[in-house]
């Protein structure tokens, strides 16, 4: 068939095929990089948090009400957690400073000599007495767990020392000490005279922070051999025999209640919860922008449709004599579906230099991962079948047109 005049019909009314071109052009932009965004929120929504088993896993935030000494605290600490560890179903219990995921949590810069002007990183710290590689069920890749000997009590309000031995996580390890071992080496708490150095022992494969964002310092953390005491309020976490954690939860609650011969004001949370709450407004955004997609590709196939059905009204006419003249179904066919096949291309080119635009500036603006080329190439392939196919419809409609019926004044 030849293009030229088909070419040739369309610049003599270009308004029709230049709407659709642009909203083309428009819906490929928008559709590539809201399906980028998508993927990357999801990606990171699914995260691994470095818990063995999440859904197993709960904390329970206890504040007795009634004033301690500091020693009377420590001893309740430890009263509490066995309590804790002798309901049915638990498989390990920690007092620890925060948990992964929970928006709550502090951090601390690190770096690698103490006189280094600026920080390393910036690497979130669980402090906690107990094992929180066995309770959280992390997967130690290099070095060792904590010693006995090297959990030490640490009261908040006589002392800011902080132990000598330090785990840290595999990401936190490569961003100080790039390809090279990181067990043995001396990582600093802050710089100058003041920093506080403490020797890696072990290094396990991920925990993910308090506050999560989408770039790799969402696993700079670090577990520090110490359990807190002197300030109000415990934490702790508990990790259950899978299926166990409902039943756990409410059993555990019980039993710190009778054990306390003080009021207690107790809060619990499932790891499950967390997640649920830090994702979501990426969730809704999510769900947003596939409804936006959505709605791009209905209009757009709603205009291509609408486009080539006013083309069939306007020249039955002209396919009448064309039938008249020989023409086959298959060529009438054949014309309308070229037509808009030139047409949508025009708008998948626009639409991919405009793709790259968009995201050029959200890369510049929002600091977001650059547009991978497989979204535009999908894109650009959705938009040439939903161009066929919604022309499909109104072109079948003129290859069915009788030449006597199209040819009769009307």
């Amino acid at each position: 068939m030849e293009i030229r005049p088909i070419l040739s019909a369309l610049m003599r009314n270009k308004t029709g095929p230049v709407l659709v071109a642009l909203q083309v052009a428009l819906s490929l932009a928008i559709l590539a990089n809201a399906l980028h965004v998508v993927n990357e929120r999801r990606t990171a929504m699914a995260r691994p948090s470095g818990l063995s088993d999440e859904h197993a896993t709960f904390y329970i935030s206890a504040l007795n009400l009634n004033t301690d000494s500091a020693e009377q605290q420590l001893a309740g600490m430890k009263r509490e957690a066995d309590v804790l560890r002798a309901v049915p179903g638990v498989a390990s219990v920690a007092n620890v400073s925060q948990m992964p995921l929970s928006r709550s949590g502090s951090n601390n810069s690190v770096a690698i000599d103490r006189h280094q002007v600026r920080e390393s990183a910036l690497a979130s710290t669980y402090v906690s007495g107990d094992s929180i590689i066995k309770t959280f069920g992390l997967k130690l890749v290099e070095g060792r767990d904590f010693l006995p000997q090297e959990l030490v009590d640490l009261n908040e309000n006589e002392s800011r020392d902080l132990p000598k031995q330090v785990i840290i996580t595999k990401p936190l390890a490569e961003k100080l000490w790039p390809g090279a071992p990181a067990v043995g080496k001396t990582m600093y708490f802050g710089t100058g005279e003041d920093a506080q150095g403490a020797l890696v022992v072990g290094v396990v494969e991920r925990l993910q922070t308090a506050h999560v964002n989408l770039d790799p310092s969402s696993e700079y953390s670090a577990l520090i051999p110490a359990r807190l005491y002197g300030n109000p309020g415990n934490l702790y976490a508990i990790r259950t025999e899978p299926g166990q954690r409902d039943r756990v939860m409410k059993e555990a609650e019980a039993a710190l209640r009778k054990s306390s011969a003080n009021p207690m004001i107790l809060r619990l949370k499932t790891v499950d919860e967390d997640r649920k709450d830090l994702y979501r407004a990426d969730a809704a955004l999510s769900w947003m922008l596939v409804t936006v997609s959505v709605l791009l590709l209905i209009i757009t196939s709603s205009g291509i449709v609408g486009m080539a059905s006013l083309w069939v009204t306007q020249r039955r006419k002209q396919i009448g004599v064309r039938r008249a003249l020989g023409a086959r179904r298959i060529d009438i066919l054949r014309y309308f579906i070229t037509e808009n096949f030139m047409i949508t291309s025009a708008g998948v080119f626009g639409g991919v230099a405009m793709g790259l635009a968009v995201n050029q500036l959200l890369v510049s603006k929002l600091e977001m991962a650059r547009l991978p080329v497989g979204y535009l190439v999908g894109g650009a392939l959705v938009f040439w079948a939903l161009g066929i196919l919604a022309a499909y419809g109104p072109a079948w409609r003129a290859a069915s047109i009788s030449p006597a019926t199209a040819t009769r004044s009307v």
